[in-house]
């Protein structure tokens, strides 16, 4: 796909009402997402990543990760990848793991999924689990807080 039809593609998303537009062809495929500012992936045989102008705020600004000083004390446990933070392996399965429970090193805790691949997440360290700091599905960045283990 030609880097003017791409553009072409993102301003329409931006200027529209539309949240999410995906487009498969011979060339790839490419999921254009309206957040904060539009994201574009291609699933081409080269990934192309662009960004749109953010639509104009409405409402509240979101609420950011809470920073290091701000989280309880014991270990945490931060997310390795940017992705989408699950607590269950499907939507009506029990979670890993809940407030109170105890830990080993090396248990999967979490998955998040990056590029539709389900990452099973561990405990890197063996304790209770005193905090969840994530919500189910919510998106997470390299080295947020996820859980804190004491």
């Amino acid at each position: 796909m030609d880097l003017r039809k791409l553009k072409t593609l993102i301003d329409l998303v931006s200027d529209s009402n539309v949240s999410e537009l995906e487009i498969t062809e011979a060339e790839g495929k490419v999921r254009i997402v309206k957040g904060g500012g539009a994201v574009v992936h291609s699933y081409a045989p080269a990934p192309v990543y662009a960004t749109a102008a953010p639509p104009p705020a409405a409402g509240p600004a979101p609420v950011a990760a809470p920073a290091p000083a701000e989280v309880a004390a014991g270990h945490t446990v931060k997310s390795p990848m940017v992705g989408t933070f699950y607590r269950s392996s499907s939507p009506g399965a029990k979670a890993y793991v809940e407030i109170g429970a105890v830990v080993k090193e090396g248990e999967t805790i979490c998955i998040i999924e990056a590029m539709k691949i389900l990452n099973e997440i561990e405990a890197d360290k063996s304790g209770t689990i005193s905090r969840i700091l994530c919500d189910n599905g919510q998106a997470v960045e390299y080295g947020q807080p996820l859980f804190i283990i004491e």
